[in-house]
């Protein structure tokens, strides 16, 4: 990582210009004069107010150049060329250091510092970075060779759809940076619910009440080059996505009891070649669908169906891979399509190709390719590709206006082979596949206001998923993925196409916590979303042989029919807390 030595301190010319039409002399008559006329202490130089149009990052360069002039004075006042240089190079962290990790290793420069580990949901301020004494390599003279740049730390990324808008770390270490996320929402539910259950959604599951959705603790490890990961999840989380997952139902050991309470939790190793190499293996997040598993790193709470249905983790190894600062290219080897396990006798591949060539634009894909994964169907083979692209379009923290950026995703993917066709419906009788595919597109706008205080985004997305292999299955009567059930059938040829809309604003009066209010309106082309009779029978029978009938996932109930409704209006309230 790129530091500021004595030397160098001439070479952030683009940035600070201004600046050291003031500083530089002072800095470099400083070391002439006292060659001659060594005075009894330096005098630093106090630096101006900055000048309007700088960006926050820009000042708080300045602000460290203040700090690095006045030690070096103090310094050079001592008469110690050695002590001078040393204090010079750990006196200012390096402009990568809005990293967790890295803020962390430079608040404390007594420590050695260590390479880092990747960013836990592989997007989101990559952390591969190549570290500094112990991840460089020395030739037979001893002397250093100087690592890499670290990957994507060239800007500020923060303000990109899914990832943490969080700069710094309190109480990071050289080799620890924990984490702590507090997701708490109550939600009001236009259709008035009777049971208070809310289907259809990944990440809102109940009306008129105040729930924990998610609590996680927990944090990256990263020594000597071997690092590790692990994000708890306690709250409705730890109930709802394991639910929506049909691998544990072949084989024993109860994997979703297992993982139950685990988001994240891997380990790797970080090799020093090109601009880092890390290989994980573990629970991993996947990104396919651009919004984070954690809604504190969103644009909006709920998202559109091309991110809510589909996967938020992968069980596997990844490799990623960084070629040069602002390219990422990591393929998967995963037991399946946001699995625990396997669904039937294949796993699953994939890889994720990462474009970021300057601060304003980012450019995402993810591919998936050659799972079997749907359960008690061996041989349909699934395949999907997710491509996003992110811009910042405006930035001026001047302005009220201060910030403005747009996300655009698309999805395309199908399955074939065990009774189902990729592009078209073909055959007859016995022997007809019906297509079964997925299409859809999201698009969100943000704008940010009073030096990024408030946030506003609205946007929305549209799907046809025939076949409905990728529908939440609504939880009717305990339902599970794995149970199925007869209310809302997802058989090969049903139609499903859906469309929202949703208007988000944030008060974020700190960059650890926000404050969110939304407004979501969602709809279906068929009787999907939960209405006021409730989705749970209301009138089990009583019989001492079945009295147990209405809590057994997927049973049908005679007589009973859930209430379900093509349109949904819901109003959010949500506190969300990351350090």
């Amino acid at each position: 990582m790129t530091m500021f030595g004595s030397k160098r301190v001439l070479l952030w010319v683009p940035l600070t210009a201004a600046l050291f039409s003031g500083v530089a002399p002072g800095l470099l008559m400083a070391g002439d004069e006292e060659k001659a006329n060594p005075p009894s202490k330096a005098t630093p130089v106090k630096l101006d107010a900055p000048a309007p149009g700088l960006t926050e990052r820009e000042r708080w360069l300045l602000d460290r150049v203040e700090q690095l002039e006045k030690r070096v004075a103090d310094l050079e006042s001592t008469r110690n060329p050695a002590a001078a240089a040393a204090a010079e190079t750990s006196a200012v962290p390096s402009v990568a250091a809005n990293t967790p990790a890295l803020a962390g290793a430079a608040a404390n420069p007594s420590t050695t510092r260590t390479p880092t580990s990747a960013a836990s949901d592989s997007l989101s301020n990559e952390r591969a970075a190549v570290g500094g004494p112990q991840a460089t390599e020395k030739g037979r003279s001893g002397a250093a060779k100087t690592p890499a740049t670290e990957p994507f730390s060239f800007a500020d990324f923060t303000w990109l759809n899914g990832n943490a808008r969080t700069k710094d770390t309190p109480y990071a270490t050289s080799f620890f940076t924990p984490e702590i996320r507090a997701d708490v929402d109550y939600n009001y539910d236009f259709n008035h619910p009777k049971d208070d259950t809310i289907g259809g959604s990944s990440e809102v599951f109940r009306s008129n009440e105040v729930h924990v959705t998610q609590l996680g603790v927990g944090g990256d490890f990263h020594y000597d080059n071997v690092r590790a990961r692990l994000m708890t999840q306690f709250g409705l989380y730890s109930q709802t996505t394991p639910r929506n997952d049909a691998s544990p139902s072949r084989g024993q050991w109860n994997l979703d009891n297992a993982y139950r309470y685990i988001s994240e939790a891997y380990g790797g190793y970080h090799f020093n070649i090109l601009h880092g190499v890390n290989v994980d293996a573990g629970i991993f997040m996947s990104y396919i669908g651009l919004f984070s598993y954690y809604q504190f790193d969103n644009w909006a709470y709920q998202p559109s169906y091309v991110s809510s249905n589909t996967p938020w983790f992968f069980n596997g190894v990844r490799v990623q891979i960084f070629p040069t600062e602002h390219l990422k290219i990591e393929p998967w080897f995963i037991n399946g399509w946001q699995s625990y396990g396997r669904f039937n006798s294949r796993p699953g591949f994939g890889f994720q190709i990462l474009w970021r060539p300057n601060g304003w634009l980012s450019v995402l894909g993810n591919e998936y390719a050659l799972g079997e994964d749907t359960a008690g169907a061996p041989g349909r083979v699934r395949y999907h590709t997710d491509d996003s692209i992110e811009v910042k379009y405006y930035d001026n923290q001047e302005k009220f206006l201060s910030k403005a950026a747009f996300s655009l995703t698309g999805d395309m993917g199908c399955e074939h082979g065990g009774g189902v066709s990729c592009a078209t419906n073909h055959g007859t009788g016995a022997n007809f596949h019906p297509k079964q595919s997925f299409l859809g597109f999201m698009l969100y706008n943000r704008l940010w206001f009073d030096q990024d205080k408030f946030g506003l985004t609205v946007g929305g997305g549209k799907i046809n998923n025939p076949g409905r292999y990728l529908v939440l299955l609504p939880p009717i009567n305990g339902a599970t993925a794995a149970s199925g059930t007869p209310y809302f059938t997802e058989n090969p040829g049903d139609q499903f196409k859906a469309w929202d809309a949703s208007g988000t604003f944030d008060y974020m009066p700190s960059q650890y916590i926000t404050f969110r209010w939304e407004f979501d309106h969602r709809a279906a082309n068929v009787p999907y979303f939960s209405g006021p009779g409730g989705i749970t029978p209301t009138n089990c029978p009583t019989a001492p042989l079945v009295e147990n009938i209405c809590g057994t996932p997927g049973a049908f109930v005679p007589g009973f029919t859930p209430d379900l409704k093509k349109i949904e209006n819901r109003v959010g309230l949500s506190i969300l807390v990351k350090f």
